[in-house]
């Protein structure tokens, strides 16, 4: 333990002593050389914001957590501590104020996104029972709901009669989710409801009935292969979506596809891409049952993680929920 301390301030002496020289051979300070050698987006965000976060200015380590209106302040007072010229450098405030939107924006998506998941459905408030009911008419505008309390529920995927006890793990953030994608992209929505709701008949090969009893085959012939419950996918999805947000992992995307500050339109356009995604996923990996659910879905959440750790990442450019929100 002692020798991994030792060594940590041993590289980090060895860094700070690079840094100086760096500064001393290219007249260019550590925020400079960010800016005027990497591309905008990820790349450029997250190297800024950890030389901030390093930084043994305490106004550095400060401002990736001011105020979205002291921005421009921020911006001001690190150019007079590095001491650049603005008018001969008038391009690095543009590119920091750019990136420092993007990293205060993030800490604050996540402080938005926590706020919706902490409050509880509540059937008392109309605004929650109207949202609800708003969910049932874009998934099924055909169908109308004979009550609030119904087993229709269940045929977009709820457990019971009342959807309210779904919604407890992931608060209102669940039902903010699932009513954006069955709002901003229905086709999408009530296609992949459809298909969770069907049963897939499955061709067998003469070896895979070799290796099954006649009870066996008939079960494995007639696996829902494709069914799963819409709603709560939905919810564990958004509980998926909360972890990438909160872990950090969506940095690459959100600083990418946002130019200024991600908004909470931004996560759930990705929540609309991850459910599009997933219900693809679920259909290629054609589990036995609903039983392999958690194996599935550990699977593709290692694969998107894997897709976000390449800086130049942007999970759903092209996807129709996002459309108006993407600025490459």
């Amino acid at each position: 333990m002692l020798i991994q301390v030792c060594l940590y301030f041993y590289c980090k002496f060895l860094w700070r002593c690079l840094k100086f020289v760096m500064r001393k051979l290219t007249g260019r300070c550590e925020l400079q050389r960010i800016c005027y050698s990497t591309k905008p987006g990820a790349s450029r965000t997250m190297k800024i914001e950890t030389s901030l976060r390093d930084s043994k200015s305490k106004l550095l380590q400060t401002s990736v957590s001011v105020h979205p209106d002291a921005i421009e302040k921020t911006i001001d007072d690190i150019m007079e501590l590095k001491k650049i010229n603005p008018d001969v450098n008038p391009q690095l405030g543009i590119s920091l104020q750019a990136c420092l939107l993007q990293i205060v924006g993030y800490r604050n998506l996540i402080a938005d996104v926590e706020k919706l998941r902490r409050e509880p459905y509540d059937s008392d408030n109309p605004q929650h029972e109207e949202m609800l009911l708003k969910l049932w008419k874009f998934l099924k505008p055909d169908t109308p709901l004979e009550s609030r309390i119904s087993k229709q529920w269940c045929e977009i995927g709820f457990q019971g009669d009342d959807p309210k006890t779904d919604f407890r793990g992931m608060g209102l953030l669940g039902l903010y989710n699932l009513q954006y994608f069955a709002e901003r992209d229905a086709a999408a929505a009530q296609q992949v409801l459809s298909d969770s709701l069907h049963q897939k008949c499955r061709d067998i090969t003469k070896e895979e009935i070799s290796k099954f009893s006649k009870a066996e085959w008939e079960k494995k012939r007639m696996d829902k292969a494709i069914g799963y419950s819409f709603a709560i996918v939905g919810i564990n999805i958004t509980d998926l979506a909360y972890n990438l947000l909160v872990s950090g992992a969506l940095k690459t995307h959100f600083y990418n596809i946002a130019p200024e500050a991600p908004t909470l339109s931004h996560f759930q356009q990705t929540f609309c891409y991850l459910m599009h995604e997933f219900h693809k996923f679920w259909i290629e990996e054609d589990p036995m049952d609903i039983m392999e659910f958690n194996r599935v879905r550990e699977k593709f959440r290692k694969r998107i993680i894997k897709q976000l750790q390449n800086p130049d990442m942007a999970l759903c450019p092209h996807f129709a929920a996002s459309e108006g929100l993407i600025n490459m």
